[in-house]
């Protein structure tokens, strides 16, 4: 179980810390032509969408939709964790 555990928590860790790079990159538009960011965008953007569909950006600029989204990827690991206990 202990591995189990681990294994879903480094999954949330890691999808976290992609979507931190996603939003700071963002603040860099020269960086998104990268093929790392690139591979990042692909990799979080879906899931951003579906935020996006009910906060879009205010102002055109400003993306709300991570603040959500880490929110509920921590809401999702911690139900996770109380399923397996």
């Amino acid at each position: 179980m202990n591995y189990l555990a681990y294994s879903i928590h480094l999954a949330f860790t890691t999808y976290t810390l992609l979507l931190f790079v996603r939003v700071v990159g963002s603040w860099f538009p020269s960086f998104a032509r990268h093929s790392f960011m690139q591979f990042i965008i692909r990799i979080t953007d879906p899931y951003l969408a579906l935020f996006r569909r009910f906060i879009p950006p205010i102002g055109g600029v400003l993306d709300l939709s991570p603040l959500l989204g880490f929110f509920l990827l921590q809401l999702a690991e911690q139900f996770i964790f109380f399923l397996l206990r």
